[in-house]
């Protein structure tokens, strides 16, 4: 089967956790936003049962939107996600928990509305900022690593003993948060050393690795949902 991945061209954002699934997955597919543009993304949700926004999967005469959705489609598909009906709805679970994670840090640098620009509501994100990398990170955070070590000691995954879409995504919003909070990232990845761990699994995956270091991988920048913005840093403060 092709998928058909929508998304806007020249950002991750929330298309690349399902990226990272293809990829991982070895699916075929094409991202119909970077070869087609803007307008093919626009016009696709023109459908009877339209998604709200980007990212959305069309599969056969399905179209499937909303991230955790589209990867609760897309895991038993490409045995990435458990193989019982409760190790899925605890994947389900684990990715909407990352849903969560991905609208605070993006509401980091619009805490106000996406709608306004930056510089609009810079006051306003130097003190979500402060609260997210002092409070909501580490909870965050600590809770990750607590649910990857209650899956067993040495435990090398999130759920069992094989890699799924959630420890896909896990890495995704730890590049992300490290790209847009070098400073606070580098305290607390001392404090979870497991998480970081998993990380680099990740990364070191053939087909992950290779698509990394593609041209086809969009690389972290100031339009999309992890932002470098060192005002708003507060690791060293």
């Amino acid at each position: 089967m092709t998928y058909y991945l929508y998304y806007w061209p020249g950002i991750q954002g929330r298309g690349e956790f399902v990226r990272l699934t293809l990829e991982a997955g070895g699916a075929d597919y094409v991202d119909v936003g970077r070869e087609q543009g803007a307008a093919a993304v626009a016009d696709a949700m023109d459908a009877c049962r339209p998604p709200f926004a980007p990212p959305f999967l069309q599969a056969d005469k399905q179209l499937i939107g909303q991230t955790a959705n589209i990867l609760h489609f897309l895991g038993p598909r490409l045995k990435l996600s458990p193989t019982s009906e409760q190790g899925r709805h605890w994947a389900l679970q684990l990715e909407l928990t990352i849903a969560d994670l991905v609208v605070e840090a993006h509401d980091v640098h619009h805490p106000i509305s996406p709608e306004l620009f930056y510089e609009e509501q810079q006051d306003e994100a130097r003190r979500t900022a402060q609260v997210f990398v002092r409070e909501r990170l580490p909870k965050f955070l600590g809770y990750f690593e607590r649910v990857l070590n209650g899956n067993g000691g040495g435990a090398l995954w999130m759920i069992g003993r094989s890699l799924s879409h959630v420890d896909l995504s896990l890495f995704q919003v730890l590049t992300g948060l490290e790209y847009a909070f070098p400073s606070a990232m580098q305290g607390l990845a001392e404090r979870h050393p497991d998480l970081m761990a998993l990380r680099d699994r990740v990364a070191g995956l053939d087909r992950i690795a290779a698509y990394l270091d593609a041209p086809r991988r969009i690389p972290f920048n100031e339009d999309g949902i992890f932002r470098h913005y060192p005002e708003l840093d507060f690791g060293n403060h």
